[in-house]
């Protein structure tokens, strides 16, 4: 955990600070940025309050949001850093990324965030960016449906720009081989351990028929009874927006079945079977498919990894308070 000492008082910012010098220096730049669990611990103590609120309101009245707001989050990280930039509304002057082929009507959950951000502007005005907000609410997402925990860092900033270029060429597609998908991960500085757990998160959720057509028409390694059933679900045209759930046993519960499901070649998405397709990535598959404490342990790291890409800190960017549009 790294705590920021600026929120404490002088005596006791003291001495962590020489402690820090003496012992710890080295805690503060491995993370890379600027990021500490306790950055609003005084400008607002009651930040996880709220968001966790707002996180379980919604996923009570919408198991499917959990997905979405983890989605969310991964998607804005992978294009330009962790600034949520992919919660700006288009406009004039600003061509946004919720129309990028990833993400137009596909991605989900900014009325949650809009909602949350509403009820922290309340209490905390003009302080908590929305890409904070967006961390915490993925992290408590997880939480909600029984998966890892992990300390969120927090004291980004939020962008003053957003890229439906960089969307369409960063995020990474459902129909993409190991090869490039690790590439994609390796483009953000994650490892195949973080692409293998971190795809973990297929646990929960849905997909698009048009997103899995392909996989359950072209590629041999299906198995015959899924591979019939999504033919009766998803037929060659048509009904693109027909929805199947990624892990089809517990769609809305974080459990290490969506691994299992890749031994027994029932992946929704090419993208996920090539997780297990006689490569490198086997190994791991087969040992987070027995091995659920592991497979929570490696998510929660890669998720740390994750939501630290590139963050706008300092006087970068802005707090918006209106998460859609630029102050």
């Amino acid at each position: 955990m790294i705590w920021c000492i600026s929120c404490m008082k002088a005596p006791m910012a003291s001495f962590y600070f020489l402690l820090l010098l003496l012992v710890g220096a080295t805690t503060i730049t491995a993370s890379g940025t600027d990021l500490c669990t306790d950055f609003y611990s005084c400008t607002c103590p009651n930040l996880l309050t709220i968001v966790k609120k707002g996180v379980a309101q919604a996923i009570k009245k919408e198991p499917r949001m959990g997905a979405s707001l983890l989605r969310l989050h991964f998607h804005d990280c992978f294009v330009n850093g962790c600034d949520a930039s992919i919660l700006l509304d288009d406009s004039s002057n600003l061509e946004g990324e919720k129309t990028a082929a990833a993400n137009n009507q596909s991605a989900r959950g900014f009325n949650v965030i809009n909602d949350i951000k509403c009820s922290v502007e309340k209490e905390c005005p003009k302080v908590v960016s929305c890409a904070d907000i967006l961390a915490l609410a993925a992290r408590d997402s997880v939480v909600y449906l029984g998966g890892p925990s992990w300390e969120v860092g927090l004291g980004r900033r939020d962008s003053t720009a957003a890229s439906r270029k960089d969307a369409n060429n960063n995020l990474p597609g459902p129909f993409l081989n190991l090869a490039n998908l690790t590439n994609n991960f390796a483009n953000q500085g994650l490892s195949v351990t973080d692409l293998v757990a971190l795809s973990g998160a297929h646990t929960i959720g849905l997909a698009q028929c048009k997103n899995f057509r392909a996989h359950i028409y072209n590629d041999s390694n299906v198995d015959p009874s899924y591979r019939k059933f999504l033919q009766s679900k998803c037929p060659r045209s048509g009904r693109d927006n027909t929805l199947e759930p990624l892990d089809h046993q517990t769609p809305i519960r974080f459990d290490n079945l969506y691994f299992q499901n890749l031994i027994s070649k029932k992946a929704l998405l090419h993208s996920d079977q090539e997780l297990f397709n006689g490569s490198s990535t086997d190994n791991l598959v087969k040992k987070y498919a027995v091995n659920t404490a592991a497979f929570f342990e490696d998510f929660a790291k890669g998720m740390v990894k994750m939501s630290n890409i590139k963050p706008l800190t300092g006087s970068q960017g802005e707090i918006r308070i209106n998460c859609g549009k630029l102050n």
